[in-house]
């Protein structure tokens, strides 16, 4: 199936499968109604202090891509991409963050490591 990036505060879409909520911290003024999550999984987010060092400085996402992969690699964060991995092996799943541009978050790292266009269309593991 497929693992697309969206922003938890667009409205949602029949087509977006299973979504997935990623940041840690829940987004300001968003309700769990208006949210209409499947799941909410802060376990894969990157931690704080990474969280805080990026602070969505595009100049720092290649770093950030790099320390964020080294922390998936290790506990509950391992364990969470792999809960990620095996429910986007059956289903179309949207990866969503409240971060204005997904390409410089945590979700296009995501996507790269899950192998799935973000537009549905191919083997692509890039985002446009």
């Amino acid at each position: 199936m497929s693992v697309r990036p969206g922003r938890v505060y667009d409205p949602p879409e029949e087509t977006q499968g299973i979504r997935v909520l990623v940041d840690r911290l829940w987004p300001r003024g968003m309700t769990k109604a208006k949210a209409a999550l499947d799941e909410w999984c802060k376990q894969v987010a990157p931690t704080t202090e990474l969280r805080r060092w990026y602070g969505h400085d595009p100049g720092r996402f290649a770093e950030f891509s790099r320390r964020y992969r080294n922390e998936l690699g290790h506990g509950e964060q391992s364990g969470a991409l792999a809960h990620l991995r095996e429910i986007s092996t059956n289903h179309t799943v949207t990866l969503l963050t409240a971060s204005k541009d997904p390409r410089l978050s945590e979700v296009a790292i995501l996507i790269d490591l899950l192998g799935s266009d973000p537009t549905g269309g191919g083997s692509s593991r890039r985002l446009n």
